[in-house]
């Protein structure tokens, strides 16, 4: 049995970005072609395209929880108002542990000179883990 909070941390230290592994390693689960989530995902990483805003692993935790309980018809208000209660906890959850949901925030200091500072490979690649974590607990 494949352990999918690892799959993340794993994609995103092989060079996915946040986006990215969070929501490839648990797209099959919910019938999303890996690559199809993969590309979906591209553009959330550094918190939205490098804006530093939502942190991009939890863009990607967003994502799934709207793949598996997202409204399908425009009248289903319980599916709606149920997926953005998993995302307020998601939200809650995460800012708890890490103080905020924003990648500016987060980082402490620009993309450039977080790079430089390689954390990346030493926050981001524990806010991978953080919402990959929260993500699946809140799918079972």
């Amino acid at each position: 049995m494949t352990n999918r909070i690892d799959d993340a941390v794993k994609m995103f230290e092989e060079g996915f970005i946040c986006s990215q592994a969070v929501l490839a390693a648990f797209s099959e689960k919910y019938g999303l072609d890996e690559k199809l989530a993969l590309k979906i995902a591209n553009g959330f990483g550094g918190g939205i395209a490098r804006n530093q805003e939502v942190c991009g692993a939890v863009s990607g935790a967003i994502m799934l929880i709207g793949l598996k309980y997202g409204k399908t018809k425009s009248d289903d208000s319980a599916s709606h108002e149920h997926t953005y209660e998993l995302v307020n906890d998601l939200i809650t959850k995460f800012t708890e542990k890490n103080g905020s949901i924003n990648c500016f925030e987060l980082l402490k200091c620009k993309l450039p000179q977080a790079k430089q500072k390689g954390l990346f490979s030493s926050l981001c690649s524990n806010y991978v883990r953080d919402a990959a974590e929260i993500v699946d607990g809140l799918l079972k």
